[in-house]
């Protein structure tokens, strides 16, 4: 028996008819970590002792009382967890251990969870392949020679290669669904403020979400239910309670109007993706769903929005490491100097490349040009995706244009590493709930995902629709 190999759903029917005991889940994911990170360096931290002892205790309470008991979860490098480094996949950062616990992170424990470690991601989650992490290159389980996604490469792997069930990753532009399209697993973003961000370093306030990577539908579900919810340290959370996200899981999609883009044909992608879209089409037809084509967002502009806005916030938000309050601090003769030092030797390329971007675009005389215009551009994608669900239940399209890519090809082209991002960034800008799931893989070994979005507050539906498309694919996870 592959304990670590099963689902949240499987393993809390293990504990319930008392087959296994968390101490033994736990031990086979620590296993697999021990067996397969040397290659796949998905982790940056992990803490056998310290879970070994949480599952112990676990075994002395109740399974049916805790929705994620004895559940083995890997957390992302840029959400805080007392007693185990925060650094954001950052030298900045290098050492630093949080004095609290992020919000999901406290509700994942008081629902059973364990936390077994933290995950290697892009340096403050600015990036598409996990190759700008200053500790480690993270490598795809399908073929290491290829890249895992970003920013949640490692929290994507992890799950992918079965070191643990679930992973929590981030999301600002794609993060969680691209590497989970890129590595055959479910990546889900909700409506933003439907979970909190108290605890989750800042990259771009207005865009970031947290959310869960899994194996199946319904374990996204499960965790949804968990980390979801009005949260008083955080402003911008949702006030009204969320319901059961796995309340529609089982029912099917009759009479579902979905919305695919009826330019589609325009983008470069991959022929492969392109014949499962066609298939996933027809097979939607076939169970019921109305297909409806539809003039989406501009893409163009949606990516263009994004990276203005994003790069804007996180000049803002790293403003904050100097050197002066915490963490690295470089030495220096002056002031000026130490500043200067510490940012420059402390931050990556792709953060000092962000940042200069984000200052340019909010410095006098270019604010109105882009900062300002980039917001009324904003407005017109949020109009665009109000006037799409007033007909429709959810929205179709790729999650990201083809499989993964070899490992340095698109490092020293930003460019074409920004546009792997074309097709999850609108759903940042909107603020509406998203969801990749793992369709198919290419001749070459790969995998595919499909991308479903839905209106503001909807995962009920979203997840839905999702959990059709798992059953339309039936994935061979591996």
């Amino acid at each position: 028996m592959e304990l670590n190999k099963k689902s949240i759903s499987e393993l809390k029917e293990l504990y319930s008819n008392g087959s296994v005991k968390p101490s033994e889940v736990v031990r086979a994911c620590l296993d697999a970590i021990s067996n397969k990170d040397t290659e796949i360096g998905a982790f940056l931290e992990v803490m056998p002792e310290d879970v070994l002892r949480r599952a112990r205790e676990l075994e002395k309470e109740s399974p049916e009382e805790m929705p994620l008991y004895g559940i083995p979860i890997a957390v992302k490098d840029n959400i805080c967890t007392i007693g185990s480094r925060t650094t954001c996949a950052s030298k900045i950062l290098e050492g630093y251990v949080p004095p609290y616990n992020a919000t999901v992170v406290e509700r994942l424990l008081d629902a059973g969870a364990i936390i077994i470690g933290k995950t290697n991601m892009d340096e403050f989650a600015m990036g598409s392949s996990t190759e700008n992490s200053a500790y480690q290159i993270t490598k795809n389980p399908w073929n290491m020679e290829f890249a895992p996604g970003g920013s949640s490469g490692g929290s994507a792997a992890a799950v992918a290669a079965s070191m643990v069930p679930v992973a929590l990753g981030s999301d600002t532009g794609g993060s969680i669904r691209q590497p989970a399209s890129l590595c055959g697993v479910v990546g889900l973003k909700g409506t933003y403020g439907r979970v909190s961000r108290y605890g989750l370093v800042a990259f771009a306030s207005s865009l970031d979400q947290i959310g869960p990577i899994t194996r199946t539908v319904d374990d996204s579900a499960i965790v949804m239910n968990v980390i979801s919810g009005r949260d008083p340290f955080d402003a911008t959370t949702i006030p009204d309670e969320p319901g059961d996200f796995r309340a529609g899981l089982g029912r099917g999609v009759e009479q579902l109007k979905i919305a695919v883009p009826v330019d589609l044909e325009r983008w470069d992608i991959d022929a492969e993706l392109k014949d499962i879209l066609k298939d996933t089409i027809e097979k939607l037809e076939e169970a019921g769903a109305k297909i409806e084509p539809v003039n989406f967002p501009d893409m163009d502009a949606s990516i263009a929005c994004y990276y203005v806005i994003a790069n804007a916030e996180a000049s803002s938000n790293l403003a904050r490491y100097d050197g002066v309050k915490y963490a690295f601090r470089a030495e220096a003769e002056t002031l000026d100097e130490m500043y200067e030092r510490t940012r420059g030797e402390g931050f990556g390329d792709e953060v000092k490349r962000r940042i200069l971007l984000g200052t340019y675009v909010l410095s006098a005389g270019y604010y109105d040009a882009y900062y300002n215009k980039a917001q009324q551009v904003r407005a017109m994608i949020c109009s665009r995706f109000e006037a799409i669900f007033s007909a429709n239940d959810l929205v179709m399209l790729p999650t990201v244009p083809g499989p993964s890519f070899r490992l340095g090809e698109r490092i020293d082209n930003p460019i074409e590493m920004y546009l792997s991002d074309i097709f999850t960034t609108p759903a940042n800008i909107a603020g509406i709930p998203a969801i990749s799931v793992p369709a198919g893989l290419t001749r070459k070994g790969l995998p595919l995902g499909i991308q479903l979005m839905a209106g503001y507050t909807q995962e009920e539906k979203l997840l839905q629709g999702a959990a059709m498309l798992e059953k339309i694919y039936k994935f061979n996870k591996g």
